[in-house]
Formats: C-alpha cells, structure tokens, sequence
C-alpha cells in the first residue's frame, strides 16, 4: 500500500513534488527533444536543491524588466499594452538559454488605475515615462492601536481597514459595520447596493476584472510558452518572513521601527499569529502547483536594518517556524535576501535541516556564504545588477567563474543574478549563460 502523505517524513513529501515537477505528461513540446530537454533542466535544479551533484551548474535569470528593454520597447509599453508582452518573452527565452523560468513580471497598470492602487508608483502612475522600474509607496497602513484589531479577525481588518487605505475604489469599505459573522450579511449587502458610493465602486470593480482578464489571458500564453519550449516553472506559491509582513505592508519602516522598542510584545504576538497563518496559506496556495517552489522576498532582517540580537527576537524565530512548516509539506522555500546577511546570521540560518531551503544572496559574500551555508543548504546568486550595469562581459563571465568553481564545489549551487534588473547590455546577461557552459559541467 502507498504512503499517504501524513505517514511520510517532509523528505518523502518533497520527493513526490519533485515528480509532479519532472512530469512531462501533460506538456505539449514546440520541439522533438522537448521533454527530454525539460527533464534535464528540472533534474539539475533537483540535484542543486537536494545539494547533489548535477551534470551542470544550474542558471536562473530573473530578468524582470530587461525583457522589455531587450525587445526594444519601455516598461510603460509593457505595463499598458499586453500585445507586446508575449512577443517580447518569446524573445527572451530564445536568446537566453535557462534552466528555469516562468512568466514576465508585468503588471496590469489599467487595473491599478481603475481601482486606485496606492501602495504602487510606475511609468505613468506617478512616475516619469521613462521610469525602468516601479516602485513601493511605503507608509503606515494599519496604525500602532490597532495590533488587536488585525489579530482578532484579519478578513475583518482588511475589508475595512487595510484595502480602503490602499485601494481608492475601496475606500466605501470602510463605512461597514464589523465582518464578524454571517448574520446580518444579506442586509449589509442589501444596503452596500443601495449605496450609490458602492454602486460606483462595484462599477470599477467590474471594469477592473475585465482589464484583469485581457492581462491574464496574456501571461497564461507566456506560461504555456515557457513549458512548450522546455523551461520548468520555478515559482509555485510565494509567501513573506513575518516581521516583513508587518514591516513591509502594514507598518512600514518607521513603524515597525517604533514598534520593536514601544510595543515588542504586542508585535511578538502578532508574528506568531502572522506564521501560523502563513504555513496555511502557502501550502494551500502551492498545493496544485507544478512546481514545489516558494518564492519568499526578505526585507527588513539584513545587515542595515536591524542588530544581531534583534534578528535574533523580532526576524528568526518566527520565520523559521513558516520555513519549517512549508518544508513540512514538501515545499522548497526560495528565500530571496535583498541587502546583505553577515556572518553572524549566516550562522544562525545554517541550523535548519540539511537542503530543506534555497538561499539567494543578493551582496552577501557568496564566499563566505558557501563556507557556512555549504553543508546545510543549496545557495543561489549573486551577480549583482550594478555588475551588470556597470562591467563588460569578461568581467562578468570572470565572476561566474570564480562563483561556479567556489559556490558550485560539491554541488548545492544555482548561478543566478543577485537582484531583477531592467537596462543592461544584453551581452553581459549572455556572459552568464556563457560562463555556466564553459565552467559550469561537472566531471
């Protein structure tokens, strides 16, 4: 009889992800040797995972708006109109030869426009035209009081607080009484049509999901494109340390700055309450994805940001708790270090279980990060997007090198870029691909 997946150790879980990843079946190839092809892409960044020897360093570009750039058109061309998205993917796959990727990372920037958004600046929506990259409005969307609201009941809190300060359309929302239980619900949504300022609302709101669909529609063909020529997808779910939850989309810098020395143990209460929720939604999230890989952007925990003994109170434990938890169910968390970790937390991260994770670094030393990391988890980096700004090819190809033969020993090793970028010479992206295939090949 065949485990059931309560009965199996979180290795087992992840073994039968991996399948799933490596299944062809349902996958209609542009080419003969398609599948053959996609097998060998997937098996290399299965070995590199599971910190195996592959036949090859594995390579993953993040390429963000260079996809634009590279097809000869701006990132408000691709934010409006989604007719020259997918020819300019194709583009980019045919001319970058990968191990893995999944879709362009544009955004529907009608959609924002209809609905309001306001945690979001980009080319034409506050930004200049010539804008390369959107960017992140920041500000203190849940107030220091209100901890216990966002605890208590977190769909309520968001309806009613969160969405109407971060989305103009939505702002009606906020004249609802608590979300608390079911009673009542059919006369507030009675109410709520009779309200000519949620009329309007459910106006945009109609506007918006047909915008959506037109965008959506889009990024399905890039998806299937990116199969059809043989890339395994690389993200299956995403999620966020705690703290940067807190620090990212509720509090902001400043406030949760604030709150480490004015409240500590009401933000240490809602950490916990924020990883239990976490682990839940991201693997009902993932559950049906292809691929086991989540893509986790870290924020606040660096180097710049907080101490060691903070990192280790405020950042750690709670996240490693959600690391864990997704690792349990056969998840491949992806951590995405933006800024730097120092020694001292990279020894601190190097106690989860062995190859349970992915490590990106952006300006970490990867060097010291393979002698402290090298025996606990596969690591992923870092040519940095000013290298790529700012050197010429040998000296990016130079750097592969000196990565793949140091980071890459003994496996446990994916070449990729520290950081998305958006303008670079094109041939200093093809240096990487280059280096993986002059140096990369284990013997």
């Amino acid at each position: 009889m065949e485990k059931q997946a309560v009965d199996m150790t979180w290795q087992e879980r992840r073994e039968k992800r991996f399948e799933r990843w490596l299944d062809t079946s349902e996958i209609k190839f542009n080419s003969e040797d398609g599948a053959k092809k996609y097998k060998e892409r997937c098996t290399r960044m299965i070995k590199a995972i599971k910190m195996e020897v592959p036949d090859r360093v594995p390579v993953h570009l993040a390429a963000n708006s260079f996809i634009a750039y590279n097809a000869g058109h701006t990132l408000k061309q691709s934010l409006y109109d989604y007719s020259i998205i997918y020819p300019d993917w194709k583009k980019f796959l045919e001319e970058f030869e990968q191990d893995t990727n999944d879709a362009p990372g544009f955004f529907p920037a009608r959609v924002y426009e209809i609905l309001g958004n306001q945690v979001t600046k980009w080319p034409g929506g506050g930004l200049p035209d010539n804008a390369t990259l959107q960017n992140f409005v920041e500000k203190e969307y849940m107030k220091p009081e209100e901890y216990p609201l966002f605890m208590n009941n977190q769909f309520d809190f968001g309806a009613r607080y969160f969405t109407p300060r971060t989305w103009t359309a939505f702002e009606p929302l906020a004249k609802l009484g608590p979300l608390n239980s079911y009673q009542g619900l059919p006369n507030q949504l009675m109410s709520m049509a009779l309200d000519p300022d949620f009329q309007k609302m459910f106006k945009k709101i109609q506007a918006a999901a047909e915008e959506q669909a037109k965008w959506g529609a889009v990024m399905g063909k890039c998806v299937g494109l990116s199969r059809a020529m043989a890339f395994p997808p690389l993200a299956g779910g995403s999620f966020l340390a705690p703290f940067d939850t807190v620090a990212d989309m509720l509090r902001g810098t400043h406030g949760s700055v604030m709150d480490l020395y004015r409240q500590p143990e009401k933000l240490l209460e809602c950490l916990e309450v924020l990883a239990d929720q976490t682990i839940t939604q991201t693997v009902a999230m993932a559950q049906n994805s292809k691929s086991p890989i989540c893509f986790v952007p870290m924020h606040k925990g660096d180097d710049s940001f907080m101490s060691v003994k903070q990192f280790e109170k405020f950042y750690w434990p709670t996240f490693r708790k959600v690391i864990l938890g997704v690792s349990n169910a056969g998840l491949v968390p992806m951590m995405i270090i933006d800024g730097s970790y120092n020694e001292f937390r990279l020894k601190i991260i190097s106690e989860l279980p062995k190859s349970c994770c992915i490590w990106t670094m952006e300006k970490t030393d990867m060097f010291k990060a393979k002698d402290i990391l090298g025996n606990s988890a596969c690591i992923s980096g870092n040519v940095t997007a000013a290298m790529l700004y700012t050197r010429k090819p040998q000296d990016i190809k130079d750097y592969c090198k000196k990565l793949i033969e140091y980071c890459g020993k003994g496996g446990g090793y994916i070449l990729s870029l520290g950081s998305g970028i958006d303008k670079c010479d094109p041939a200093n992206l093809h240096a990487i691909v280059e280096a993986a295939d002059e140096y990369g090949w284990y013997k």
